[in-house]
């Protein structure tokens, strides 16, 4: 009861929830009246974090960093542009197209929607396109960046599930593209009532030689998940040989990167990890609260006399975790809910951890796009002023698409494991 007091205050107060959940572990400690288990917390706080697959972490970000300092963007943008601009809705389709690119270099959902928002909501807006439907979609592609790889969230739930990374970066690469489509279709749909335009006309010469300027920067994507797939590197590896690709294309083949410009990509990498690392450390207390007291245990009793098949179990996690995600996005709710839920899943029911954790980190990434937290539209409503309540509303479709994936995925976890195994 203490413990969950002082989760409770310390959130509503506004202190970080990675603090909220450091000072739950002390509370909870001094419920227990045994104050030698404090001896153990900076144990739990050490052994969150030593973990080889956590150097991904700032390898990815630094990619980021460097792709938007390189140019790379804005090439995998006009690559997008000339291969399905000319549709109707074009500029519709280049969004999810461009993102989708982005995605699979960049991996943070919010700096994703920071980005784009800032180059095609502007565009779409000169097109003709509803300033407002423009901000939503580019919220919602930006859902992209957490699902297929590189994925920070995924290297986050790997280490809290104890699972490969290399297998739940793999693991999200089909469900980023069966979205992508859905929210292409939803696109085309949408199309027949609203009057969407074409982009400009390009010849064939322009195209090819549009396609061709940008086909090295996909190098970045290709190394990464290539590397992976193969075999011939694990997820971190993989992320340096990456940053390295950036670098090299960034400098000497979009000529965009300065050398000086490293040291403050670094700085940003770094002071950005250092927040996801430390929301690691804290799970692990987190997790040693939870099992000590035997919540796990506690929640597989309830769960049993809900939901008496696999399925039935998916579904019901989906809704808690939708409902959940509207206040708690991101890392955050991943810290909060799988230690309680993974056990249940994996010892109960048997499901993979692997195909677990796709749909826990889709539901947690469409809480970005819920309200009354909804980040990236927030994020999208700064960059380009937007208002997030009818955001919302025009976007409707679009969160319809997402929760169809979602059950498609509890249904068929052949979609999550497939190239897996």
């Amino acid at each position: 009861m203490l413990t969950t007091a002082a989760f409770l205050i310390t959130m509503l107060v506004g202190v970080p929830i990675s603090l909220c959940l450091a000072l739950s572990g002390v509370a909870f400690i001094l419920a227990t009246g045994n104050p030698l288990l404090l001896q153990t917390f900076p144990t739990q706080l050490f052994g969150g974090v030593d973990s080889y697959g956590l150097i991904a972490i700032p390898l990815f970000v630094l990619i980021g960093e460097i792709m938007n300092g390189g140019g790379i963007t804005r090439r995998l943008i006009d690559m997008a542009m000339a291969v399905v601009g000319r549709l109707k809705g074009g500029l519709a389709y280049v969004n999810l197209i461009a993102n989708m690119l982005v995605s699979s270099i960049l991996g943070s959902a919010t700096a994703q929607v920071a980005i784009m928002a800032q180059i095609l909501v502007p565009e779409m807006v000169k097109k003709g396109y509803d300033k407002t439907f423009a901000a939503g979609l580019t919220a919602y592609a930006g859902m992209l960046g957490p699902i297929i790889p590189p994925s920070i969230m995924f290297v986050v739930y790997s280490v809290l599930a104890q699972v490969s990374v290399s297998d739940m970066l793999i693991a999200g690469i089909i469900p980023g593209v069966l979205l992508t489509g859905l929210f292409c279709v939803c696109v085309y749909i949408m199309g027949f009532f609203y009057d969407y335009p074409r982009g400009e006309a390009m010849t064939w010469r322009q195209r090819v030689d549009i396609v061709l300027n940008a086909i090295p920067t996909l190098l970045i994507p290709i190394v990464i998940v290539g590397s992976i797939l193969t075999g011939l590197a694990n997820a971190t590896e993989a992320a340096a040989v990456g940053a390295l690709a950036a670098l090299l294309i960034g400098r000497y083949w979009t000529r965009e990167l300065s050398f000086s410009q490293l040291p403050q990509m670094l700085l940003k990498a770094g002071l950005y990890s250092s927040v996801i690392l430390f929301l690691v450390a804290v799970a692990a207390v987190f997790s040693w609260v939870l099992v000590y007291g035997k919540i796990p245990q506690a929640v597989a009793v309830w769960v049993q006399t809900v939901a008496h098949d696999p399925i039935t179990f998916m579904l019901l996690v989906n809704v808690i975790l939708l409902v959940i995600g509207t206040v708690i996005d991101g890392a955050p709710g991943l810290i909060m809910t799988v230690p309680i839920l993974l056990p249940v899943a994996t010892l109960v029911y048997g499901i993979d951890p692997v195909h677990f954790g796709v749909v826990v980190v889709i539901n947690l990434v469409l809480g970005f796009l819920s309200p009354p937290v909804g980040l990236c539209f927030f994020v999208a409503s700064a960059v380009t002023g937007a208002k997030v309540g009818r955001m919302f509303y025009v976007t409707l479709p679009f969160f319809f698409a997402a929760c169809a994936l979602l059950v498609l995925l509890s249904l068929v976890p052949w979609l999550s494991t497939a190239l897996v195994k």
